[in-house]
């Protein structure tokens, strides 16, 4: 599971993942290159974080 988010929900990403998952995820900072093509999955704000499990 990949959530991309941005600051603002941040929070809420991790929340979901963890409540389906069921174990932590890591959390990485997005790099600037990947960032201009990716928005967050709960606004359309360009996401910074990327919450996953490897």
């Amino acid at each position: 599971m990949k959530i991309y988010c941005c600051e603002e929900h941040v929070e809420l990403a991790l929340d979901v993942f963890v409540d389906e998952e069921e174990t932590f995820p890591e959390l990485r900072t997005v790099d600037n290159i990947e960032r201009l093509s990716t928005n967050c999955e709960y606004c359309r704000n360009q996401a910074a974080y990327l919450v996953e499990n490897i």
